[in-house]
């Protein structure tokens, strides 16, 4: 054998090995990771099965349209048997047990539903103490109004009191007592501690003061004993639904609070004969705002009735000691406002304050024919004080 033969048998011998052994080197080395720069392909997913999915969609869809329909049905009564009973509100009731009653009652279904509906619909505002008559053609806005006060019958338990116009709180206790709505002691409590859940009134304070102005006069009915808490409250959530939400937002562009419309509805309502209401507001305005040089007051009310709150055992007519009085409620030293409403005013004052007329006037005094007579200046009204038409 030559020498080049035997080396090319050597080299062929040698590739075979070598690619023998490249072999079996790449099956052991399948569980290494690939090369760099070589990408490897995702593992395919299953897909979710169309038709599946689409009939979960559908029954879910079924089942929540059921669900909508029976509470459509419940919130406006639909499909429901004729039935008209009677339905008890008392001072004890909450939303949850009212719900409990007309469900008693075959008026609703769902009393949950029911609760989330006066939720929005603000029904604890509107539903009063009573005995009603309801049906199952009334739907939960139906059922609400229908529970109203007026819609209802007190029973022979309750009493009606008529609050006056311009009666103090203390008054206004007073005569709500004497009603046997809750005993003075019960109230004047509640008058000072009890939280109201409106934010014009001061939590805060243990003063009876607070309540001032916010005890809407009108007419009412009570239970007998009633919750002294809950009736002050009645008082107050009156005088809140007559309130004029825009003339209260227009009023704080001009400056004035609605703390500050009260009390000078107050003063109104404590000066007023009942015709004057607009004039004398703008007399009040008019020495709040207006020149001290021009009319001599430099902002000085000087309104005996404000002076009055801060006495009130005082009889007779006011004197330059009365005058002297240190209070802030003396408008003959402080100018301004007093520091709280001296009244509660009715609803004609509370307009007049929002609106007042617009004069030149900044001086009013009483006649001797009952009425009050206006001036725009010290010197005229001082005229009038001392001629025999001066009623004061």
């Amino acid at each position: 054998m030559s020498e080049n033969y035997r080396k090319e048998e050597e080299t062929a011998s040698w590739d075979a090995g070598e690619v023998r052994r490249a072999q079996a080197q790449g099956k052991n080395n399948r569980s290494t990771p690939p090369a760099q720069g070589r990408k490897r392909h995702p593992r395919k997913r299953r897909g979710i099965n169309p038709v599946i999915y689409l009939l979960s969609i559908l029954v879910t869809s079924a089942i929540l349209a059921g669900v909508g329909w029976l509470l459509l049905s419940d919130l406006c009564a639909f499909n429901k048997d004729p039935l008209t009973t009677t339905v008890e509100v008392t001072a004890e009731d909450t939303m949850g047990s009212i719900a409990t009653k007309l469900k008693d009652a075959g008026l609703i279904k769902y009393k949950w539903f029911f609760r989330l509906f006066a939720a929005f619909s603000n029904a604890d505002e509107k539903i009063g103490l009573g005995t009603y008559e309801l049906n199952t053609e009334m739907d939960y806005r139906a059922l609400i109004l229908g529970m109203h006060s007026s819609s209802g019958n007190m029973n022979a338990d309750t009493v009606t009191v008529t609050i006056p116009e311009g009666y103090t709180v203390t008054q206004t206790i007073k005569l709500l007592a004497s009603n046997g709505v809750n005993t003075e002691e019960a109230l004047m409590d509640a008058a000072k501690n009890a939280t109201f859940d409106y934010d014009f009134i001061d939590n805060d304070s243990e003063d009876i003061t607070r309540l001032e102005g916010y005890l809407f006069p009108d007419t009412y009915e009570f239970y007998l004993g009633h919750d002294p808490e809950d009736a002050l409250d009645k008082l107050i959530n009156n005088f809140y639904n007559k309130l004029d939400m825009t003339l209260v937002d227009q009023a704080k562009e001009r400056g004035y609070s609605l703390h500050d419309i009260i009390t000078i509805a107050s003063l109104i309502e404590k000066e007023t004969d009942g015709t004057d209401r607009g004039t004398i507001a703008s007399v009040i305005y008019n020495r709040l705002e207006g020149s001290g040089d021009k009319a001599g007051t430099y902002g000085l009310l000087q309104i005996d009735a404000s002076l009055l709150y801060a006495l009130p055992d005082h009889t007779g007519p006011i004197t330059e000691t009365d005058k002297a009085t240190d209070s802030p409620y003396n408008l003959y030293k402080n100018a301004g406002l007093p520091p709280t409403p001296i009244a509660n005013p009715g609803l004609a004052s509370i307009n007049a304050a929002f609106e007042p007329e617009e004069t030149g006037y900044y001086y009013y005094a009483l006649g001797t024919d009952g009425k009050h007579h206006f001036f725009a200046t010290y010197e005229e009204h001082l005229a009038f004080v001392n001629s025999s038409q001066y009623g004061g």
